[in-house]
């Protein structure tokens, strides 16, 4: 396992997911209140892969950029140019993570080179650099690879999964955006309540045709 900082919560992220994406916005809002959070890298394509069925057998990092269905060749780039963004430093990684997922689940921008190109500008990296540090493919692979190593070592299966610094772990499906800070507070503090209560609630999941709720 890579250790985080004291005090962090780790979020797992996969930019094909727009959960994610609002789990990633309501990180960051937090992260302006103060609260420490360090993204990390899952993928879905790699978690759903019918060879991984009992133990992850199959990894991204070891598949060619141009290979696969359409959600590999959009998810495994993306994952290797936010990994060259976050050579630029954590506030880099997060302004990039940020205009990508902006990019493709707010504006309906694919996942390929025009927008991981947009993003970089949107996210004022140092494009130069940004463009060296894509070509040492190599190390972002072996960088990706350990967030994958260790999303498998946890168990994550979905997308955003928030790993407490106590250890605690859940996967948190976010069917509202938000970028209000008291609204994040509390939905933040709803999600820290569950994992913390006696109850021991392991899985809440809506009715797949549940009525519209009463007033």
């Amino acid at each position: 396992m890579t250790p985080s900082a004291p005090g962090t919560t780790d979020v797992y992220i996969d930019f094909l997911c727009p959960y994610a994406w609002r789990g990633a916005e309501l990180a960051a809002v937090l992260r302006g209140e103060g609260e420490r959070f360090r993204l990390r890298h899952f993928s879905l394509v790699q978690g759903n892969h019918p060879d991984n069925a009992k133990e992850t057998v199959w990894w991204l990092t070891d598949q060619p950029l141009e290979g696969g269905d359409r959600y590999q060749r959009s998810s495994l780039p993306a994952f290797l140019a936010a990994q060259a963004a976050a050579r630029q430093g954590e506030e880099a990684a997060w302004a990039y993570t940020l205009a990508l997922f902006r990019a493709h689940h707010e504006e309906g921008q694919p996942l390929e080179e025009a927008t991981f190109t947009r993003a970089a500008e949107a996210a004022g990296l140092d494009r130069e650099r940004w463009e060296a540090d894509r070509q040492d493919e190599s190390v972002l692979r072996a960088s990706l690879r350990a967030d994958l190593a260790d999303a498998a070592d946890i168990g994550v299966f979905g997308t955003p999964t928030f790993v407490l610094p106590d250890g605690s772990a859940a996967y948190y499906r976010f069917e509202h955006l938000t970028r209000d800070p008291q609204t994040a507070r509390r939905w933040w503090d709803l999600y820290r309540e569950v994992l913390a209560s006696e109850a021991g609630i392991a899985t809440i999941k809506r009715a797949k045709n549940r009525p519209a709720r009463r007033s």
